[in-house]
């Protein structure tokens, strides 16, 4: 087995939203186990103020989405980044280490290329959806990229990028997939567990939150036993959501802050915002419906540029329609019903979708990316 010579040495990490935060962690975790000599700075959120030694500011708790919101934190992110040009400058970093967020960290990329520092991405923003032109800035601003997606190297190689794919990190810690059995002897009455993800951003926990509660609503009339569980992160306010639903919610319906994901691994079919947890759902091989209702002049934008066929990572990567896709006004309670009844009322259909996600899940490699990806840097840094 080979070592790591130890190196006494500074990264600074930068991450700005909940998925991006959990993941630099675990990557820092995954240094500092390889070389305790590390000394890591982050910017981030929680899970990396927990892990790095010195913290300078929780940017995931101030994350923005899409093309208009961002705007509103540059007053923010023009203070940080002058906080960070100041620490190039005066700690003289051994390396920056940028996570997602790609509209903050390409400025921070571009001040370490003129200090001449070395730069990783790791979990690349996905420019093959959209802006493919960023993927040559990127390939001109990096020294490696840790992708998260089989088909990604290829991709940034045309462009000249130095991409590697490792894995994808969410298999580090979410837990195998339970076994399931949908064949219910009376699927009308049986106690059918739906779970809602209404998103990790305030825009999309106001804007699905209340669907995703009337629609539960809806399917209790033609299945009667049905339990709700509605996932909010650990440091959610419950208050906010019982604002949003605008009602004292049923005796069915319940609140659930799952920090390991047991709870998620139950469900029967989950009602879900695009994004990470989408993928987060198929690898744990529970069936889902996407919903996507985005702030109009967001969306309207997004169209123009986005140039995939799907929205939610599990239909991209399966290349078909995996799985419902519920877009703006058709992200409404009678559409996520109807496709959720259906389901209920048709257990084969569920069994037929958690035998895809789960062959999805296969292709996506094995645990332990944190742990290759530190080594990786670790040994590109002993060369420096």
């Amino acid at each position: 087995m080979s070592t790591i010579t130890p190196i006494s040495k500074n990264i600074l990490i930068v991450a700005g939203d909940v998925s991006g935060d959990i993941h630099a962690a675990s990557l820092v975790r995954a240094l500092k186990a390889a070389d305790p000599d590390v000394r890591v700075t982050a910017i981030g959120g929680k899970q990396l103020a927990a892990a790095s030694d010195t913290f300078m500011y929780d940017l995931a708790s101030q994350g923005a989405s899409g093309f208009i919101e961002p705007l509103k934190k540059m007053p923010l992110w023009i203070k940080l980044l002058n906080q960070i040009r100041d620490y190039m400058e005066t700690q003289n970093p051994v390396a920056l280490i940028v996570v997602d967020f790609y509209g903050f960290n390409h400025q921070v990329l571009g001040m370490a290329k003129h200090r001449n520092i070395p730069a990783y991405y790791y979990v690349t923003p996905q420019v093959w959806a959209s802006r493919q032109y960023r993927a040559k800035q990127l390939a001109g601003l990096t020294k490696k990229m840790f992708v998260i997606y089989p088909f990604e190297p290829e991709f940034h190689k045309q462009f000249g990028g130095n991409a590697v794919f490792l894995g994808n990190p969410l298999l580090d810690y979410l837990p195998a997939p339970q076994d399931k059995n949908f064949n219910v002897a009376d699927h009308k009455n049986h106690a059918w567990k739906l779970g809602m993800l209404p998103g990790s951003r305030m825009g999309e926990i106001k804007r699905l939150t209340p669907v995703f509660y009337q629609t539960f609503k809806q399917v209790l009339k033609e299945f009667p036993n049905t339990q709700a569980y509605m996932f909010l992160l650990p440091d959610a306010d419950e208050k906010v959501f019982l604002d949003l639903i605008g009602e004292k919610p049923h005796e069915n319906f319940h609140f659930v802050k799952d920090t390991h994901y047991a709870k998620r691994a139950e469900m029967d079919f989950l009602l879900a915002c695009s994004g990470t947890a989408t993928l987060e759902n198929a690898l744990l091989g529970i069936p889902m419906v996407v919903a996507y209702k985005l702030f109009w002049p967001t969306y309207e934008i997004a169209k123009r540029v986005i140039k995939v066929p799907y929205i939610s990572l599990v239909n991209l990567l399966a290349r078909r329609a995996l799985v419902k896709e519920l877009i703006q006004q058709d992200a409404n309670a009678n559409f996520l019903a109807a496709e959720t009844m259906a389901m209920f009322q048709n257990p084969a259909k569920l069994t037929a979708m958690r035998e895809d996600l789960l062959k999805l899940r296969a292709s996506l490699g094995e645990p332990g990316v944190a742990k290759r990806a530190a080594a990786e840097i670790l040994n590109d840094l002993k060369h420096e």
